[in-house]
């Protein structure tokens, strides 16, 4: 597992330490008018959302995550993956069972992880949020390499960011999504994140 994560100082968004693979599931992140600048800005950023995947379901080896999240799965000879062919989904970053870090999105750009969702009153959680997705299901315990590298890049967003909460999909999308799960131990990552704005309001 690579050390230290920063931002790339010539690719907007694009974190050094990840590896990149570009997904073409993303768009721009709306613009609001800011009445102190007299400008229009892209909307802030203020949520990280953490989900599971593995695919197929419970499968913790190959490429799947990395073709779904680039739309390369029409005519995978498994059934269950060649059913998301059409699906049109990323996060901005994933992390496997050993810590590897890939990133699909820049975070300045909308990718599209959280689908309907919901933060307090807000909806269209994509808007003014970043995904992060762990290789995991709800029956697995995550790793010790997933928690180290989760808190890394949590804290490099914290300091790019103006990031105040953190919530799991099940969170922001209650009765459709259960992930993170009950595998995840919120205190154990929370507890690493310091002194920072983070905080799960759930």
């Amino acid at each position: 597992m690579a050390g230290h994560l920063r931002f790339e100082s010539a690719a907007p968004g694009w974190v050094q330490g990840a590896i990149r693979i570009d997904s073409p599931n993303f768009d721009a992140r709306p613009r609001v008018f800011a009445q102190s600048s007299a400008q229009s800005l892209p909307t802030a950023v203020e949520l990280l959302v953490i989900h599971y995947i593995s695919l197929p379901a419970g499968r913790f080896s190959g490429d799947a995550v990395q073709r779904l999240f680039t739309n390369q799965l029409a005519g995978d000879p498994d059934p269950q993956l060649r059913a998301l062919a059409d699906t049109r989904v990323s996060a901005h970053f994933f992390i496997r069972r050993r810590g590897e870090l890939f990133q699909f999105v820049s975070t300045d750009n909308r990718a599209w992880h959280a689908g309907a969702s919901k933060l307090f009153t807000r909806e269209k959680c994509n808007d003014f949020s970043i995904g992060v997705e762990l290789e995991g299901d709800s029956q697995q315990p995550f790793t010790r390499a997933q928690y180290r590298r989760l808190t890394q890049l949590s804290l490099l967003l914290c300091a790019h960011y103006p990031l105040q909460f953190v919530a799991g999909h099940s969170d922001i999308a209650p009765g459709r999504k259960e992930d993170p799960g009950p595998k995840f131990e919120w205190p154990r990552y929370l507890k690493t994140l310091g002194s920072t704005r983070l905080s799960r309001p759930f």
